[in-house]
C-alpha cells in the first residue's frame, strides 16, 4: 500500500494544503496556516509565514471549542507538541500532521514524496506516470477529480485500472448541536477516539469506473 505526497503541484491561494475546518458553537470555522505567497510556487517550496503566531491561534481555537469533547484530554498534550516550533515549510508541517493522524487511525502505508520520483507530465498524465513508476495496477481517485481526468482519460489505454471513490459521510456524535460533516479528521478523533477508523470505513462504498459515469 503506497501513499504519496503530491507536493510538486502549485499552491493556490486558500487551498486545502493550508487550511481545514473545525466545529464551534456557531458552526464551522477555518484553521488557516498563513504562507509566503510567490507566484507559481510549488507546494514543496511554500514557506510558512511565522510572524503571525498562527500556531498559537490554532491551539487556542481547538482547545476552546473541544475542551468538552470525550477524548480532548487524550490528545491535548500531543496537539501542543505537534504545534510547538513548526517547521519553515508548509509541506513539512502537513507531513507531521498526516503521519500523526495515520498512526492514530492505524494506517501504516509506505510514504513517498512525489517530487522524489522525478515524474514528468501534468494532470492525468502525471498521475498515470506515477502509477507506472510505482508498478500500481489500480488508481483510486476522488470522484471530484473525474472532471479533468475524463477530459483526457489516459488510463483507458493503460494497464492501470482507474476507479473513483464513493463515500457517504457517516454521522457520529459531535460536541454541540447539529452534526456538521466534512470537518478535519481532528474533529472525529477528539469526539470518537479509538473507533474513528471504524466510523470512516462505515461510509466507504464500492468504487465506480469511467464506464459508470457515462
Amino acid at each position: 500500500m503506497f501513499f504519496w505526497f503530491k507536493h510538486f503541484f502549485l499552491l493556490y491561494k486558500q487551498s486545502w494544503q493550508q487550511r481545514n475546518r473545525i466545529k464551534t458553537n456557531t458552526g464551522w470555522i477555518w484553521l488557516t496556516i498563513p504562507v509566503v505567497q510567490n507566484y507559481g510556487q510549488s507546494i514543496a517550496k511554500t514557506r510558512i509565514h511565522h510572524n503571525k503566531k498562527w500556531n498559537e491561534k490554532h491551539l487556542k481555537s481547538i482547545f476552546y471549542n473541544y475542551n468538552s469533547a470525550s477524548f480532548f484530554n487524550v490528545y491535548k498534550e500531543i496537539l501542543e507538541e505537534l504545534y510547538r516550533s513548526p517547521p519553515s515549510l508548509l509541506i513539512d508541517f502537513n507531513i507531521r500532521i498526516i503521519l500523526w493522524i495515520c498512526d492514530e487511525l492505524g494506517i501504516h502505508p509506505t510514504f513517498i514524496r512525489s517530487s522524489a520520483l522525478s515524474i514528468e507530465g501534468s494532470k492525468t498524465e502525471h498521475l498515470l506516470n506515477i502509477c507506472t513508476k510505482l508498478h500500481a495496477d489500480t488508481y483510486l481517485s476522488p470522484i471530484g477529480s473525474s472532471t479533468y481526468i475524463e477530459k483526457n482519460n489516459l488510463f483507458e489505454n493503460s494497464d492501470v485500472l482507474l476507479q473513483y471513490q464513493h463515500f457517504d459521510h457517516p454521522h457520529y456524535h459531535q460536541i454541540m448541536d447539529d452534526f456538521i460533516p466534512y470537518l478535519s479528521t481532528l474533529d472525529l478523533l477528539l469526539n470518537q477516539g479509538p473507533v474513528s477508523m471504524e466510523i470512516i470505513r462505515s461510509g466507504r462504498k464500492d468504487p465506480s469506473t469511467s464506464k459508470d459515469l457515462h
